[in-house]
């Protein structure tokens, strides 16, 4: 869904209108909520800065962290131009020069690169957490037959499926077309609608259920591995945070909803996306730390915990070697 909704957001930053809704005070709270988020954008610029710093030249990288380096890319460069958003839209509300000369042009620009960052870090995080749920269900299968440059090949598909996403749904679905629908808009609403909530959202959650159903079963005998409480708990916040907007906003533009005011509606959905981009590294930092030692706690070393995987995929040696010996096999026979 288009969060970055232009003259939906024009018209109800004229708050003098009778029918808006809004109180004489409501064009200073349309003010402090994106000066927070702008607040946030800070916070969380620098964790994910040093995330991608640690993974990819400090700790040795494996087929997960290359997940997590582009995750922090696209959060990195979401934040950024979520923040240029931001202060175009304060500039709109409170500036001395609101429709400065190429406003539009920029402004659908930083759509179209939001939009894209938006859609790719969705699409990893629903990659990365199926391909740990693969590896619980199939554990033969995902030691013997996965491509060792799987991580890279998955990643680089889902860059440009997120990009071209943003472009269709911001060339194709203009502002224009959001306000008064066309058939070529509904399509691609439709079209976002079903990658976001149909798609990714149940994968998410079947995935993130599976890693549970892991845990459970592991813990009385051993601490469950980081990498699955990261994923479950990145997966939470993103549902949390992202998909009750997407479904907002496709109520709102087949005005199933209208009595949502649009203004505050993009605010909220514009917030949500920068907590969810902020919150990400922290979840590593924290997760990633030893509660019960006292001595400081490194960034290196808490990222390392995070993310190790060595002694995490298999229950334990005995499997390891089942596994190891039954690959032999396989290649044995296929030759």
């Amino acid at each position: 869904m288009n969060l970055t909704d232009t003259n939906i957001t024009k018209q109800n930053y004229s708050l003098e209108q009778d029918n808006g809704g809004y109180s004489q005070y409501a064009q200073i709270h349309l003010t402090v909520a994106p000066a927070v988020a702008l607040g946030l954008c800070l916070i969380g610029l620098v964790g994910n800065i040093i995330v991608f710093w640690y993974l990819c030249f400090k700790i040795q990288g494996n087929k997960y962290t290359t997940y997590i380096i582009n995750l922090a890319v696209a959060d990195s460069i979401l934040i950024i131009f979520s923040a240029m958003l931001l202060i175009i839209n304060i500039n709109t509300m409170i500036g001395t020069n609101p429709d400065f000369q190429g406003k539009e042009s920029f402004y659908k620009f930083l759509e179209v690169f939001s939009d894209s960052m938006q859609y790719t870090g969705m699409f990893l995080l629903t990659a990365i957490s199926m391909e740990r749920c693969m590896s619980v269900l199939f554990p033969l299968w995902y030691q013997c037959h996965r491509p060792h440059n799987l991580s890279t090949i998955m990643c680089a598909f889902l860059w440009v499926i997120g990009c071209l996403e943003s472009l269709i749904e911001n060339l194709v679905c203009p502002s224009a077309a959001f306000v008064s629908p066309t058939s070529q808009c509904t399509a691609v609403q439709i079209m976002t609608f079903v990658l976001a909530i149909v798609i990714c959202l149940p994968i998410m959650v079947i995935s993130s259920f599976i890693l549970l159903i892991k845990i459970k079963r592991t813990f009385r005998e051993q601490y469950p591995p980081k990498l699955y409480i990261i994923i479950i708990t990145a997966v939470l916040f993103f549902i949390l945070s992202i998909m009750p907007f997407n479904f907002l906003w496709f109520f709102v533009y087949f005005q199933l909803l209208t009595t949502i005011q649009a203004a505050s509606l993009y605010f909220a959905s514009i917030f949500s996306i920068v907590l969810n981009s902020t919150i990400n590294p922290y979840i590593y930092f924290i997760v990633g730390r030893k509660w019960k030692q006292s001595s400081n706690h490194s960034i290196h070393d808490a990222l390392q915990r995070a993310f190790k995987i060595e002694d995490e995929e298999t229950e334990d040696t005995n499997s390891n070697k089942t596994i190891n010996s039954s690959c032999q096999n396989i290649v044995i026979s296929t030759s």
